[in-house]
């Protein structure tokens, strides 16, 4: 099992949460607030490239990313790896542990993360006195499930070509809606990450990308992506979009 970084004393209170600030999250009632202030132990910053979680492993925390990106992965025992989703701003890390008692998957920064920080063992107390702040962690794990199905529909049924247009348009939206994207539209992702969120070959993402970059949808550069037409990629990939307004988080 890989070793916890230490947690950092609580640099971020609740009520100054930047992601309070944006539309794409639900307000807390000043009771709700007030439990999640006291929920809340401390902050976590992952360097990139480092693991947050380990399949297997057994931990005392769940948490929220603050900020960063991140992606759930599971290895075969040849080290061959399956990306199974991108974690970003206001996603729950480690839920599966906390209810199952150990991780199925595992967790790594794919860019410098910041975490906050919760104590599993007050899990209970949330469930028991905050029916709200239950329903929402049943809507957060019932939106990554339905989530999942969407990427099993694409990675069975859709072309390498469609495949990489989906994860492209996901990504992209989703980094849209919680403004991470500055001057540019850029995905900090490799084309190893693609491939192994696709199941592609290296050589097979490479041919299909640059496709993709040939009808003027994107522009690859060095460890990313440029997204050009976000519109484009989710019509050549026939999906619909996430369909959210607001969503809750912890």
């Amino acid at each position: 099992m890989a070793k916890t970084p230490a947690t950092h004393a609580l640099k971020t209170s609740c009520e100054m949460c930047p992601l309070r600030d944006l539309p794409h999250f639900r307000e807390f009632t000043p009771d709700e607030l007030n439990f999640v202030s006291h929920f809340k132990r401390g902050e976590l910053a992952i360097d990139a490239g480092a693991t947050i979680l380990v399949e297997g492993s057994h931990s005392a925390h769940l948490y929220t990313v603050l900020s960063g990106w991140g992606f759930r992965y599971k290895t075969l025992e040849d080290g061959r790896r399956q990306i199974l989703n991108y974690v970003m701003a206001g996603d729950l890390v480690g839920l599966q542990g906390t209810i199952m008692g150990e991780m199925q998957h595992s967790v790594e920064a794919l860019s410098p993360v910041t975490l906050c920080v919760f104590e599993r063992d007050k899990l209970m107390t949330l469930y028991n006195t905050h029916p709200s702040l239950a329903f929402d962690l049943t809507w957060i794990a019932a939106r990554e499930e339905r989530i999942l199905d969407e990427h099993l529909l694409s990675v069975g049924r859709r072309t390498a070509l469609e495949r990489a247009a989906y994860l492209l348009a996901y990504l992209y939206q989703r980094a849209t809606v919680l403004k991470l994207f500055s001057t540019k539209d850029f995905l900090p992702i490799t084309q190893q990450h693609i491939a192994d969120t696709l199941g592609l070959s290296i050589v097979h993402t490479n041919k299909t990308l640059k496709k993709l970059a040939q009808r003027g949808l994107i522009r690859w550069q060095e460890r990313g992506c440029e997204i050009l037409n976000g519109e484009g990629l989710s019509e050549l990939a026939g999906w619909e979009g996430l369909g959210e307004t607001r969503r809750p988080f912890i």
